[in-house]
């Protein structure tokens, strides 16, 4: 068979993203949000995955409350592939729920799992990686991961150590065996891991058939599983409403830590194609274009005509809704605007941000959330 005929993806579009805020909120999360002046970060991830996948084989897995939101930014996406999660379950009930709503339309598939957060600047090189990853998982019996090699020691990321190389030689890249997992080290520990150059930052992309990832499960999470039985062998209407009393049965955990970590078939691809999480307000002003005095400014697009005016102001990042940011004399600093909210932080406190989040999680004010 020509697998990328059988090749589809798991769009993961349900989170949230607190250090972003007050763009990101319950309402509107990172991932419908346009962060770089060239559309939101879930356009962005189904452009590049169009490359390969055509719109039909795109399965988007998503909270109930985005749903219009989907709809809205991917038109293209059938209805019917749009499936909405009753509640915040993590990621290994999606992914499982999304393989076995794919395998109920072909058994021979193929899954390219993909988040609705990432940037990735190269995609000639994403496409290339995700095609190998394709071929080896036409294979069945693998499930692969696809690292990103780490560039700084970031404590906020899991690590992967690899361990010996496994010959593929018609993909024509490398490919390792998974060795371990180790989540958000400390700085020291992230800075020893950088030294060996056999570890690798865990960014979630999972590439793998529905037999094997069933067969996974069957192994190291037969619990959840099994509370899946009503999900296999049924229409996608009844699929979808079969999914409450699912849901209801488990408990959050991630896919790491209830197939990954556990899995003795676990390969690894480098990712050399630029991979960011945009995760919190100084990556968004790293990759964004800043200007002469080292400003990035953004503006939703209905205001575009709006920027900012700057000063004797140098390395802001500045996020307007409409209104006109006037900086005199500042630096280095985030400033963003929305119709109810206003932050003003140091770029150094950028990682903090998730703090105000929880204070008004404490203060229980919920309409700012």
């Amino acid at each position: 068979m020509n697998f990328l005929d059988h090749t589809y993806a798991v769009i993961l579009a349900g989170g949230g993203g607190t250090r972003l805020w007050p763009k990101s909120r319950n309402k509107t999360p990172k991932q419908f949000l346009d962060l770089t002046n060239q559309g939101s970060m879930l356009q962005l991830s189904v452009q590049r995955l169009e490359r390969f996948i055509p719109w039909e084989r795109m399965i988007v897995v998503t909270n109930k409350l985005y749903q219009n939101d989907i709809r809205q930014q991917l038109p293209k996406i059938p209805l019917k592939n749009i499936i909405c999660e009753p509640k915040k379950n993590d990621t290994a009930l999606a992914m499982l729920t999304g393989s076995l709503f794919i395998n109920n339309i072909d058994p021979e598939a193929i899954i390219v799992n993909a988040a609705a957060d990432h940037v990735v600047p190269d995609e000639n090189e994403f496409v290339k990686i995700m095609k190998a990853a394709a071929r080896i998982a036409a294979e069945q019996k693998y499930l692969i991961t696809v690292g990103i090699t780490p560039n700084y020691p970031a404590t906020g990321f899991g690590y992967i150590k690899i361990g010996q190389e496994k010959r593929f030689d018609h993909l024509g890249v490398p490919v390792f065996q998974v060795e371990s997992f180790t989540e958000k080290p400390n700085l020291a520990t992230a800075r020893a891991f950088l030294g060996t150059g056999r570890y690798f930052w865990n960014a979630n992309m999972y590439v793998w058939s529905t037999v094997a990832i069933i067969k996974a499960f069957e192994q190291h999470k037969p619990d959840m599983l099994a509370t899946c039985k009503p999900l296999i062998k049924v229409s996608a209407a009844q699929f979808k409403k079969n999914l409450t009393a699912v849901y209801q049965k488990n408990e959050p955990i991630s896919i790491d830590y209830a197939i990954s970590e556990k899995a003795d078939n676990l390969l690894l691809i480098p990712g050399e194609f630029g991979w960011n999480d945009i995760g919190e307000w100084q990556v968004v002003y790293d990759l964004g274009k800043k200007d002469l005095a080292g400003n990035v400014i953004i503006t939703d697009k209905k205001h575009q005509s709006i920027p900012a005016l700057t000063i004797e102001s140098q390395n802001n990042l500045i996020h307007t809704d409409g209104r006109l940011i006037a900086l005199l004399g500042v630096n280095d600093m985030i400033i963003v605007d929305t119709p109810e909210i206003l932050l003003v932080a140091p770029r150094s406190k950028s990682q903090s941000v998730k703090k105000l989040v929880e204070r008004l999680k404490e203060e229980k004010k919920d309409q700012y959330l």
